[in-house]
């Protein structure tokens, strides 16, 4: 059982609710946001840090107040949140490390740093942790390798700065599956339980996890509970389902399946707010997301309450006891 330093565990702290679950909303997205935003538009040079950075000031103000944490990127939104009084002091604040994309080819994605930031940076703005996505085939065993030793050396980074390692592996597909979601969609399963416990052997801290079925094709809801029990003994660590930008309504089912399975919770984004994001109007945009999105987000809010598993619980430990804290720890510490 893997044990927490006092930073780790304050950082959990802040990112759950006081009951220990995670109800995280995602507001990191660079490229696809910019998608969302530009639509059937052509803009020469792509959307301006200055309406991104704004999008960003919009999600954070109307939909942080209602969640246990956000997740904000560095170029448009972490920074920005704050020095505008956007962020809550009662909300917690997951920061992504990683570069928007990959490099190398479709079927062998490469994760880079965003350049210029680090997981020290990340401790110094006062985040409650450190996000890094990786885009990981356990199947591709070369690539796995190299992702593992860079998930390796993000993980003793937050080691050193004692502050959470949220991982966020992706699957995607190779060969016959690129053109065949059915067949993407059955293999799922496996990639996803693999991804988990591969990941989990290294120093994270939170597996922020694909949903390991498609309802698409799968719509047996105890088949899809038992596997998410099977994802759940697979991590060593607790673990959130992310929407990964599907409907609201699928997202909803998937939370309530996922906290069922063992889910401490979700970190979900456009599922919540992406119709918002392609209003142009600035005042029906808010409109929307005083509505809508913050309905949105307290409905999930109520199914993971209902069906989650406090983070703690999944560690063995109680809620009023995280650590054992003898006389004299600091000078250890």
């Amino acid at each position: 059982m893997k044990k927490l330093t006092i930073g780790k565990l304050r950082g959990l702290q802040q990112l759950a609710n006081n009951d220990g679950v995670f109800n995280i909303c995602a507001m990191d997205h660079r490229r696809s946001l910019s998608r969302i935003m530009e639509g059937e538009k052509v803009i020469e040079g792509g959307t301006s840090y200055e309406e991104m950075a704004q999008r960003k000031l919009e999600l954070c103000t109307h939909l942080a107040p209602h969640a246990s944490a956000v997740l904000l990127d560095p170029l448009f939104g972490a920074a920005q949140c704050i020095s505008h009084g956007a962020l809550p002091r009662s909300t917690g604040l997951l920061v992504s490390l990683e570069a928007s994309g990959y490099a190398g080819a479709s079927e062998y994605r490469m994760t880079e740093l965003e350049e210029g930031w680090s997981v020290e940076k990340i401790k110094r703005m006062g985040a409650s942790a450190v996000k890094f996505l990786i885009y990981y085939r356990p199947d591709l065993i070369e690539l796995a390798n190299k992702l593992m030793e860079l998930v390796e050396a993000v993980g003793q980074e937050c080691q050193k700065y004692d502050i959470p390692l949220v991982i966020e592996p992706l699957s995607y597909p190779l060969g016959g599956e690129t053109k065949n979601p059915a067949q993407f969609a059955a293999a799922k399963e496996q990639l996803v339980l693999k991804t988990a416990q591969h990941i989990t052997a290294l120093p994270v801290d939170l597996l922020k996890s694909e949903f390991p079925g498609d309802l698409r094709y799968n719509t047996d809801k105890a088949k899809l509970i038992d596997i998410c029990q099977k994802l759940d003994k697979a991590s060593q660590v607790p673990w959130v389902v992310l929407s990964a930008g599907v409907s609201f309504d699928v997202f909803c089912q998937q939370v309530e399946i996922a906290c069922r399975g063992g889910a401490s919770g979700f970190l979900a984004g456009r599922a919540i707010w992406q119709e918002a994001m392609n209003i142009d109007d600035p005042k029906e945009r808010a409109k929307m997301l005083k509505t809508l999105g913050v309905e949105r987000l307290n409905k999930l809010t109520e199914i993971a309450a209902k069906h989650a598993v406090p983070w703690y619980q999944k560690l063995g430990l109680a809620r009023d006891e995280l650590a054992q804290t003898a006389e004299g720890w600091y000078q250890q510490y």
